[in-house]
């Protein structure tokens, strides 16, 4: 149901089917006809475990309770038996411009050697890719090799949930994704291939965090996803509209989206007083 209705992610199916399994471990099996008291049981066990981590586990139960009474397997819903943390989304962690530019600054010094490595290549590919379009780890590693062309600077991908979504390609990364496919069989099914399939997201991590550490920045500051809240936060820095930062991001809700709206709360300030309507009325400071 949550793969064909809902149009869940995959990596959202392998959750909910762990806290499912995880959950019916839990009760000897008789997962599907607990009664609220055993689901209380269930959840008293979680006292130990994050908000969040609360949150999803009992998010995967009432999704799941919901399910079976919508289907009539099961005339009551227990799941009112769960806890209902209260969870705070935290403020997405990014890196500044100059931080940005000291990561090009490093790869554009490994392209200077001569020839170039077809390894450095790749990295410069991912990075432009990851900060210039704001692709999801997932997204970035399992693009076809001819999914980008030089002469169109955008990309169509079925990202999370399954929705289709037009990201922009600057010329900068579509230059660097041509010199990388260059050293790529024409016969390949994607643009960053690894053995049988395509480049993990777990090797794509360790090379971000490698570069981070070559740039003299914190490793443990830097990650795929860290930067796009770094692409998100610029646009947005920029003066980018939020609708349209969603829909390059990908959000099924905006609500997502402005938590980027938080990060410079200094600059959304300045942009009240600079061009409001009535900003002319105001009193100088």
């Amino acid at each position: 149901m949550l793969a064909a209705e809902r149009g869940a992610a995959r990596n959202t199916l392998a959750a909910y089917g762990t806290d499912l399994r995880l959950a019916s471990q839990a009760l000897g099996g008789h997962l599907g006809d607990a009664d609220a008291a055993a689901i209380g049981r269930l959840a008293d066990g979680w006292d130990a475990l994050s908000p969040a981590t609360v949150a999803r586990k009992a998010a995967a139960l009432r999704r799941f309770f919901g399910f079976l009474v919508d289907d009539g397997l099961r005339a009551d819903d227990p799941s009112d038996a769960l806890p209902r943390p209260g969870t705070r989304r935290a403020l997405p962690k990014i890196l500044s411009a100059a931080e940005i530019d000291r990561l090009f600054a490093a790869i554009d010094d490994r392209l200077k050697r001569m020839p170039p490595d077809p390894l450095d290549l790749r990295l410069s590919a991912l990075f432009e890719l990851l900060y210039g379009s704001g692709l999801r780890a997932t997204e970035l590693v399992s693009i076809p090799r001819a999914a980008i062309h030089p002469d169109r600077p955008f990309l169509i991908l079925k990202g999370k949930g399954g929705r289709e979504r037009l990201v922009p390609i600057s010329d900068r990364a579509r230059a660097a994704v041509a010199a990388w496919r260059a050293n790529v069989p024409e016969d390949a099914t994607w643009l960053f291939p690894s053995g049988k399939s395509h480049l993990s997201r777990v090797r794509l991590y360790q090379l971000v965090r490698a570069l981070a550490a070559a740039a003299g920045i914190p490793p443990d500051r830097v990650s795929p996803h860290v930067l796009r809240h770094a692409f998100a936060t610029h646009l947005l820095e920029g003066g980018a509209d939020l609708r349209a930062l969603q829909a390059m991001l990908g959000h099924a809700d905006i609500a997502t989206t402005e938590i980027y709206t938080h990060v410079d709360s200094r600059r959304l300030v300045e942009l009240v007083n600079q061009r409001h309507p009535l900003a002319e009325l105001m009193p100088p400071s």
